[in-house]
């Protein structure tokens, strides 16, 4: 019994634990029920809310886009209506002008009409008129037409006559001025028996008493000195001096400073003049090679072959109207090389070209031919480039000219002789030119004075004012000019200043 008591009650505790288990399991799912609900209608209201909120943001936005949209409706139509009014203004315009210019088309119609009818009464007239020419002339149209260009052909063969005549006499001048310039150069080569003041050198002596002694006993001094210089010695009534004349500067030299030596040591006779003058010959031909060094330094040219810088040396003895033939040839080294550097032109090559150009002046008078072409055959056979070898032999324009460093040798061979002061004329021609240039200036009417300045090269005129007007000075340097250019021969250019000074003169009483 007690033990069935013990699994009922077993039993109830087990069915009152299962119950209590259930209530818990249900209040706790109700509960969590109940938040879940309540969770759902915040939820909800929040999205109403929302829903609310952005209804109202689309009902502005929309209303902003409507007003806009009525705006840019009203800018349209406010723009279309202003262009339709511009049109409509144009469209009016355009009425206007076609109007007008159908007015001018009918204007212009009948003066067309006018014209023409015009225009056939003249040539009926202008025909009236030729039959009656014809008629006057006794020639038909086709006559008098030949006879017009028989006329016509007449002046043209004068005029051409005349251009002929022009161009004959500027050749000519053309041609004697380029002989001049060949003689020149000739006169540096080739020996004649007459003797210039520049081919002449004056060694002075101690006394009177060394003339004799150079003469020597039945005159086998100055024989042997002659023929070992191979110079002339000329022994004149000038006191304390003997003369050396030879056209070969390097002979004359070296007879100069033997010659000097001699008369220094004061042994004079055959065998010691025939020593000191081969000892000199040798000193020479040392200060020659020097001076090509010297030369080739200055110029800032590579090295040459030793034979190209002895010629070149030899140029130091040679000199064309007074001007040392080294320093030209430095000098125009040193232009063509600048010329070049500026134009862009291979310096080097016309620096080289620049300075052998006159090489062909050292030469003596046994190889012929122009000095451009010698001096250019002698520096090819000596292996010099072809484009400086072109250059010399084409600076006088022997040959065509091929390379701007061959202009730029003539060019700088011209700025370096044309210089003021490089070259020099005698006294004489000198003087005479200048005293022509002014009494050419002073042949013409209203000249009161006239000056020649800068060793000719500038003619100054003073006009009289109540004369010749501001005009007047213009068209007489033009004249003055001219007649120069007609009249004179003279190097470079001239230039003709006209000044006419207006002074006004009054008096106080």
């Amino acid at each position: 019994m007690e033990f069935v008591v013990g699994i009922l009650a077993w039993l109830i505790g087990i069915a009152s634990g299962i119950a209590i288990g259930w209530w818990y399991k249900t209040r706790r799912d109700q509960k969590l029920l109940a938040d879940v609900e309540t969770r759902a209608k915040q939820i909800l209201q929040e999205a109403e809310e929302k829903a609310r909120q952005i209804e109202l943001e689309a009902k502005d936005q929309a209303l902003k886009l409507r007003r806009e949209a009525e705006d840019e409706i009203n800018r349209r139509r406010r723009d279309l209506q202003r262009d339709e009014n511009r049109l409509r203004r144009r469209w009016e315009d355009l009425e206007r002008r076609l109007e007008h210019l159908h007015q001018r088309e009918q204007a212009l119609n009948k003066r067309q009409s006018a014209l023409d009818k015009r225009a056939n009464e003249i040539e009926r007239l202008y025909q009236q008129q030729e039959a009656k020419l014809q008629e006057i002339a006794q020639l038909t149209r086709e006559e008098a037409r030949q006879i017009l260009l028989e006329q016509v052909a007449q002046e043209a063969r004068q005029d051409m006559a005349r251009i002929i005549r022009q161009i004959e006499e500027e050749a000519k001048e053309e041609g004697e001025r380029r002989a001049r310039k060949i003689l020149a150069t000739a006169i540096q080569r080739i020996a004649t028996e007459e003797v210039a003041e520049l081919t002449t050198t004056v060694v002075p002596l101690p006394s009177e008493e060394m003339k004799g002694r150079i003469i020597g006993r039945n005159g086998r001094n100055i024989r042997a000195f002659e023929q070992a210089a191979g110079v002339d010695l000329i022994v004149d009534d000038t006191p304390e001096a003997v003369t050396i004349a030879s056209f070969d500067p390097v002979r004359r030299e070296i007879a100069r400073r033997a010659l000097t030596k001699l008369v220094m040591d004061g042994r004079i006779h055959p065998t010691h003049i025939e020593k000191v003058i081969q000892k000199e010959r040798q000193e020479v031909e040392r200060i020659i090679l020097e001076a090509g060094e010297e030369a080739m330094h200055k110029a800032g040219v590579p090295a040459l072959p030793p034979e190209v810088i002895k010629m070149l040396g030899r140029l130091k003895f040679r000199t064309s109207y007074g001007q040392n033939q080294l320093h030209h040839a430095i000098e125009t080294a040193r232009i063509a090389a600048v010329l070049a550097s500026e134009l862009g032109a291979d310096v080097q090559i016309a620096r080289t070209a620049a300075l052998l150009h006159d090489i062909g002046k050292a030469m003596d008078h046994g190889v012929e031919g122009t000095h451009a072409l010698i001096g250019a055959e002698f520096l090819k056979h000596h292996g010099l480039p072809e484009p400086v070898v072109h250059a010399v032999a084409a600076h006088h324009h022997d040959v065509e000219q091929e390379t701007i460093e061959a202009i730029l040798v003539e060019v700088a061979d011209a700025i370096s002789g044309a210089r003021p002061g490089a070259r020099r004329e005698s006294v004489e021609e000198y003087i005479k030119r200048v005293k022509a240039l002014e009494e050419i200036a002073k042949s013409f009417p209203g000249v009161e004075e006239c000056y020649a300045l800068q060793a000719g090269r500038e003619l100054r005129v003073i006009v009289k004012p109540s004369e010749v007007d501001d005009l007047q000075a213009n068209r007489l340097a033009r004249e003055i000019a001219k007649t120069i250019e007609e009249n004179l021969q003279y190097p470079g250019q001239i230039k003709v200043t006209v000044i006419r000074e207006l002074r006004a003169v009054d008096y106080a009483n």
